[in-house]
């Protein structure tokens, strides 16, 4: 592998020196979010292969082009998991790319987001240096938590070869519950419940009907059950419900308008825009199908204290991310700057300036 990671290095050198621009891919499963791709392709599977699992640890330290698929085999043998759910969408997936994206699943709300789970990464910067951060322990380092910065990085900052992961065990039992309330009522009960000791491990809600799982314990996830009551999907009815969430197979995700995600605070009132919504992580995402203006979409996630996103449907349009405030804009500038000098790593993917 040390071959395939000097010729990558070398590459990147000739590519900064003539200022050619460079595509990081790894399965293509997210082609289709942020802007458009630009320059030769590198494509990083044949970096692949778990470089060391330690399950007594919780830790997994895999090479970047692995794919998702295998690597969430490999932990499934040991009854472990990535706590995120990171979807899928389509096969061929990677752990790069998972991490590139930072896109979480259906857990997030309650367990975290992809950057809260890597411990450490492997990274080819704009000059062709061979960079590491972190380890592979819960603690491992001072100051700038580097690592963590790929996450949602969008492969502007460098190629990511390999990153340790914090897992998890899989939980022991879990329940979904389906209740029938409208979206005011179900933002309520959400919120009312998210100050409650309840092991509430995902939300969805979407035309009248409200989704909830629990997870944990068996004792809790029973208990939880009788305290709340609704009506108990079988288990494969639950599975293919959050599986098709996770990887937008629900029908919702396929009716061809364009999709946005609004990041909102849980508790913000009902969005209030033409189209249809599906709600998530407790209130705290809501997916929009909607030809609305770009600008009313965004005017409305604004005043609900939150920001919107172009998810799919955005292809060659450099506005798909939310406008950043001055402050943060000029630190994702610097940090481009300080990894990329060249600017020569997915321009324009994540910012159109840069």
């Amino acid at each position: 592998m040390s071959e395939l990671i000097q010729a990558w290095s070398e590459r990147i050198r000739a590519a900064a020196a003539s200022r050619q621009p460079l595509c990081i891919r790894g399965g293509g499963t997210k082609a289709f979010y942020g802007g458009p791709e630009v320059g030769e392709p590198i494509v990083t599977g044949a970096c692949r292969g778990i470089v060391n699992y330690a399950p007594s640890e919780l830790v997994v330290s895999v090479r970047a082009g692995t794919p998702l698929a295998d690597l969430e085999a490999a932990l499934a043998v040991e009854n472990q998991m990535l706590a995120f759910e990171p979807p899928h969408f389509a096969e061929g997936g990677t752990v790069g790319g998972c991490v590139a994206a930072g896109l979480a699943g259906p857990r997030r709300a309650a367990v975290g987001g992809v950057r809260d789970f890597v411990l450490g990464a492997t990274l080819i910067d704009g000059r062709g240096d061979v960079l590491r951060f972190g380890g592979e322990v819960m603690k491992n380092v001072a100051g700038y938590d580097v690592s963590r910065f790929l996450a949602g990085s969008l492969g502007t900052l460098g190629l990511i070869a390999e990153v340790s992961l914090k897992v998890l065990p899989r939980p022991v039992a879990e329940a979904t519950l389906r209740f029938e309330l409208d979206e005011a009522a179900a933002l309520h009960q959400l919120n009312v419940w998210a100050g409650q000791p309840l092991p509430v491990s995902a939300s969805v809600w979407r035309g009248g009907v409200l989704h909830l799982r629990l997870s944990g314990a068996s004792a809790a996830v029973d208990a939880a059950v009788a305290r709340l009551g609704g009506e108990r999907l079988a288990e494969a009815t639950a599975a293919a419900l959050w599986r098709g969430l996770r990887d937008h197979r629900d029908a919702f995700f396929g009716d061809g308008l364009p999709l946005w995600r609004l990041s909102v605070p849980s508790d913000a009132l009902a969005v209030a825009l033409p189209g249809e919504q599906l709600v998530e992580w407790g209130g705290a995402q809501r997916w929009l199908r909607s030809d609305a203006p770009v600008a009313e979409i965004r005017a409305r996630a604004a005043a609900l204290g939150g920001h919107a996103t172009l998810f799919r449907g955005g292809a060659g349009r450099s506005d798909v991310f939310h406008p950043l405030p001055a402050p943060m804009q000029a630190l994702q500038r610097n940090l481009k700057q300080a990894f990329d000098p060249a600017g020569i790593f997915n321009p324009g993917r994540l910012h159109p300036e840069f």
